[in-house]
């Protein structure tokens, strides 16, 4: 039964609905009830924990609200539920730190689990599984959660729960609502999801199956959003220019069945995985990691040669495709000193790939493959593209000769400091600290890094600051003075100031850094 609420309820939920925390302390303290519910049925935990609130979720439960209380007008809702459906993570572990179920269902039968799952919240995901959720714990449908992390198409969440065991037990266990599937069917039920998503259009699907359910009249918006290693599609329906409806989908269906081929044992073709990658074009997703992985895991000859004709194919994405597997083979193998390292034989492919190497894909490829060697002898290589018109090279150029100049090497250096003055923020980060991490002191590189102390990006000032700190010049001083007090708090750059403190003197500068606290403070 719902009642009106008092005036002091009403004050504690529009404290709660603003985020005030104080307020919520104050009104606990003159009497309001941690329990309390609204006009809608609903409790200030509830509404703390879908709004995202974990400060105020903890001062609720420590107040007395009861994290397993299920409410809202048909009694169907759990604030674990909210909480993981819209993936807020923080409150998820204060929730189960206080004894929320974590596998409790509410209405219509989902988990706190499965509803991270469909809305595809890995770190979420994560912490429920941390916090003892069932891997395999079917939702309303009776599918499991490995089954519905295929369908979404989200390889950080299969790859989770592969880790917490999804899958893995054959025997047949069985809860209140019925059994679960036996593992390796589930693992192959998954399989098969991702294979069948493979052969469909993603944004086609969802557009069509919201036309199904709402029928005609409406416009139809799409967006594709990159996140989580893979794209998302959303594709949303409107009438009068106002959302009515809206489904997602990620599209790591590629990478989701190279995940399961492996954990199943299957032995997928070079071919298919180099097909895979290539469809899907970027190599800064899981559709194309995943089979990059997988081949290095295999680390056969067959797979060398196979990587090695792809170096030598027509398609760029096919080359790049090659590089990247031989690069990973000689990572693999390197300071290996026997006739199956794979890396004395990789770098003559890759050294004359790189010269040949024009389109962006192809470039990048080779000069990350090139770096992953290890081998100060192929920097001019790597130096070759660091004027590509592509900013994409250009940082991988950078990230690549980390820890490949030696001795100060005066045309490594001189190309470094070029680099470090790149428009690109990553570029000219990836090169500062690539400069800062030389193993030498010349007055080269002193120059390159203090130009670059005022930096726009914060980061790379610190690296900048950092670099200079750990060959004790002074100019260090007042850049990491500057970042400790303005830079974020819990940031990259700060902490980077922080630890570079102490490469400088003893004496009253560092005395007054390593007391210097930050003027802004997180809201």
């Amino acid at each position: 039964m719902t009642n009106e609420p008092t005036a002091g309820v009403h004050d504690l939920f529009e404290a709660v609905r603003g985020g005030a925390d104080d307020a919520v302390v104050r009104l606990l303290r003159a009497g309001a009830s941690a329990e309390a519910t609204d006009e809608y049925g609903e409790t200030a935990l509830y509404l703390a924990s879908v709004s995202d609130e974990p400060g105020m979720v903890r001062l609720l439960l420590t107040a007395g609200a009861d994290p397993e209380r299920a409410c809202g007008q048909d009694g169907g809702d759990l604030p674990l539920c909210g909480a993981a459906c819209g993936g807020h993570t923080e409150v998820v572990r204060a929730l189960l730190a206080a004894g929320a179920a974590p596998d409790r269902r509410e209405a219509f039968g989902f988990t706190a689990l499965v509803w991270a799952v469909v809305q595809g919240f890995t770190d979420t995901v994560e912490a429920l599984l941390d916090g003892g959720a069932d891997p395999d714990l079917p939702g309303p449908g009776g599918e499991s959660p490995l089954l519905l992390a295929a369908r979404r198409g989200s390889a950080a969440t299969v790859r989770t729960l592969l880790a917490h065991g999804a899958g893995a037990d054959g025997a047949r266990r069985a809860d209140g609502n019925g059994a679960h599937g036996d593992g390796p069917s589930a693992r192959k039920a998954a399989l098969a999801e991702a294979r069948r998503w493979l052969t469909l259009d993603v944004e086609r699907e969802l557009r069509d199956g919201l036309l199904r359910a709402y029928g005609d009249g409406y416009e139809t918006v799409v967006r594709r959003v990159e996140a989580e290693g893979s794209q998302t599609v959303v594709v949303e329906l409107l009438r009068d220019g106002a959302p009515v409806a809206g489904v997602e989908q990620q599209t790591g269906h590629a990478a989701v069945a190279t995940l399961l081929e492996a954990e199943l044992g299957i032995v997928t073709p070079y071919e298919v995985l180099a097909a895979r990658a290539s469809r899907c074009g970027d190599p800064g997703r899981d559709d194309w990691r995943e089979p990059v992985a997988v081949l290095w895991a295999r680390g056969n000859d067959d797979t060398y040669r196979a990587a090695v004709a792809s170096c030598k194919a027509a398609d760029p994405l096919r080359q790049a495709f090659g590089a990247a597997v031989l690069g990973q083979l000689g990572r693999r193998s390197a300071g290996v000193r026997s006739e199956r390292s794979y890396t004395a034989r990789a770098v003559p492919v890759l050294r004359e790939l790189s010269r040949r190497a024009a389109a962006p894909e192809v470039a990048g490829a080779v000069v990350e493959a090139l770096g992953q060697q290890g081998d100060p002898a192929v920097l001019p290589e790597i130096l070759r593209h660091r004027a590509h018109p592509d900013a994409g090279v250009r940082r991988r150029v950078a990230l690549a000769s980390t820890g490949l100049v030696a001795g100060g090497d005066g045309e490594a250096v001189a190309a470094l400091a070029e680099l470090s003055g790149d428009p690109d923020p990553a570029v000219r980060r990836g090169a500062v600290a690539a400069l800062a991490g030389v193993d030498a002191d010349t007055p080269e590189i002193r120059a390159a890094l203090a130009a670059r102390l005022r930096d726009p990006d914060a980061d790379t000032a610190a690296e900048a600051a950092a670099g200079l700190a750990v060959r004790q010049d002074p100019r260090a001083v007042d850049a990491l003075a500057r970042i400790l007090a303005d830079a974020e708090p819990d940031g990259y750059a700060r902490q980077l100031a922080a630890d570079a403190v102490r490469y400088l003197p003893e004496g009253p500068d560092r005395r007054r850094l390593e007391r210097t606290l930050p003027r802004r403070h997180g809201t």
